[in-house]
């Protein structure tokens, strides 16, 4: 094949050589733009130097580092292969087709690209490929046209190839420092959240997390669920601003300090009152959002305060959705906010959904539009807890690619009836009156657990932690008074308030007090014993009785 008439019909070679023919250039000139002028006086050398344009183009070709291969024809006949390119793949029989002849093209998926640039005429590149023998290109494509009158077959194609190897092995370096700087993180995460949730005698709850894809940074979200003792339940979402493992460390120091604060038993605004003080300690410069809630079933609804975090959704028996949007503070470390805790209905048959903003939140979106559409997802949800947490997840499109964190926490109050309803009972009794009080609370006491069928040991020890408790609020406490008895499948609870807003304390009593031994008994003789003050001011103390599991359970 005429390399020649090939040669001149590469990219650049004809306006070239039309310049050279409307603005010749003397060998003088051409001289005088080889050296600097001040050096050549030192030059003793006057032979011509050729131009570029006067070399053979399969000379320049065969000392190029670069891979390069001329094809011609629709079965891309190979019509040259340089030097570099038989030392890396070894020589090519010229005229053979290269689907047989060219191999390691067709192992890295060049052929169809070398139809497209013949049909559309175009160049066309791809990058950092690897080819046989472990090594890196970067294939450059671009068509070439014999003249009229040739004999090689019409259009060709110029493989332009350069070894590209140690950039590409320094980027997958890189991607694999990030991959296990990411896999770090997401251990992290993954570690500082419950492996186990609580379950709560009243609640069925559910909860997921997803990371981000493999191109995001894992980010800070949490959730926690925290029994508070006498029947009481506290449920935490939150979200640190920022990605990697410094929001996944504030992450774990934050949820940390939410369960030491809830053991406290404070109102959600007071909790998240002292976060605040605590993230500002932690990094002036890192924020989060975050929900603290309480489920008391007593009350029948949700007491919960925000510092700047999504609105908590609440679904109830009968499938309306309302949004409990107020009150909201600003996000945790902003300092010098006061916060307010709200309340929302939660009772038989509801659920509640607590997220973060990566459920949904989108691009180019409002967000209000994403919390609608999460409000329509709630409404037609129906099962279990966690088959309502799969659902709301795929309906906001959440994927393994997703490009933001995700945590859902699910909560459900559930609707019991028939014999299961005879496992969860209530039973209260104003205290009225003096000193006699003690003994009417003895008898309603022994009375209810009677009802209830509780094994004589189990009802003589509630009876004895309810005239220790009541005789304690008559002896220090304030008007009004009140016994409550609650019964779950699992646990005798047993809580009496008063006015009062004074704690009670566990302490020695000596030998000669009169008193004192009160609290003593009761942690004695109960599974587990608190107090915490009341929202409309006093107290409430209570302890709680582990009820025998049933023989077939």
């Amino acid at each position: 094949m005429n390399f020649t008439r090939w040669s001149a019909r590469l990219p650049g070679t004809q306006r070239r050589a039309a310049a050279r023919a409307e603005h010749p250039v003397s060998p003088d000139r051409r001289g005088e733009g080889s050296v600097p002028a001040a050096r050549a006086e030192h030059l003793t050398d006057t032979s011509p130097v050729p131009a570029v344009d006067d070399l053979r183009v399969r000379d320049v070709l065969d000392r190029v580092p670069s891979l390069v291969a001329l094809v011609h024809g629709p079965d891309h006949r190979i019509a040259y292969v340089n030097d570099a390119y038989t030392a890396a793949f070894g020589s090519r029989p010229l005229g053979a087709p290269a689907r047989t002849a060219l191999p390691e093209l067709d192992e890295i998926g060049l052929l169809p690209l070398l139809d497209q640039v013949l049909r559309s005429g175009k160049p066309r590149t791809v990058k950092s490929r690897k080819a046989p023998g472990g090594r890196s290109y970067t294939f450059t494509c671009t068509p070439v046209t014999e003249p009229a009158g040739g004999d090689g077959g019409g259009s060709g194609v110029l493989v332009f190839a350069t070894d590209v190897t140690d950039h590409a092995e320094a980027a997958e370096r890189l991607r694999a420092s990030e991959r296990r700087q990411r896999e770090t993180a997401v251990t992290l995460q993954r570690s500082l959240l419950p492996q186990e949730l609580e379950e709560p005698d009243d609640l069925r709850i559910a909860a997921t997390y997803h990371p981000g894809g493999t191109e995001a940074a894992v980010g800070g979200d949490w959730y926690d669920v925290i029994t508070l003792g006498g029947g009481r339940t506290a449920l935490v979402i939150g979200d640190v601003m920022g990605r990697g493992v410094r929001a996944a460390a504030v992450m774990g120091q934050l949820r940390t300090a939410v369960r030491a604060y809830a053991r406290l038993d404070l109102p959600p605004h007071e909790v998240l009152q002292l976060l605040d003080g605590l993230a500002t300690e932690i990094d002036a410069n890192q924020i989060a959002t975050c929900a603290y809630a309480i489920h008391d079933p007593n009350e029948g609804c949700l007491v919960y305060a925000s510092a700047g975090h999504l609105p908590i959704l609440v679904r109830d028996e009968h499938g309306t959705v309302r949004r409990a949007a107020e009150p909201i503070g600003p996000p945790l470390g902003t300092g010098g906010w006061m916060h307010a805790s709200g309340s929302v209905p939660l009772g038989p048959g509801s659920t509640a959904v607590l997220y973060t903003d990566g459920l949904v939140e989108r691009r180019n979106e409002d967000l209000d539009e994403g919390i609608a559409a999460l409000e329509r997802a709630l409404a037609g949800a129906s099962g279990t807890p966690q088959v309502v947490c799969d659902r709301l997840v795929r309906s906001a499109g959440v994927t393994p690619d997703h490009d933001d964190d995700v945590a859902v926490l699910v909560l459900q109050h559930p609707a019991r009836r028939g014999p299961q309803s005879e496992l969860f009972r209530n039973a209260a009794l104003d205290l009225l009156g003096g000193v006699e009080a003690a003994p009417r609370a003895r008898a309603f006491a022994s009375g209810v657990l009677t009802s209830w069928r509780f094994p004589p040991d189990l009802h003589d020890l509630g009876v004895l932690a309810t005239s220790e408790l009541v005789a304690n609020s008559l002896q220090h406490g304030t008007p009004p008074m009140r016994l409550r008895l609650r019964r779950t499948d699992r646990r005798l609870i047993i809580e009496v308030t008063d006015g009062d807003d004074h704690l009670p304390r566990r302490r020695r009593a000596e030998p000669g007090d009169e008193s004192g031994r009160g609290i003593s008994i009761v942690a004695t003789i109960a599974s587990n014993w608190g107090s915490r003050r009341t929202p409309g001011g006093g107290k409430a103390v209570w302890c709680e009785f582990a009820l025998p599991k049933p023989a077939n359970a």
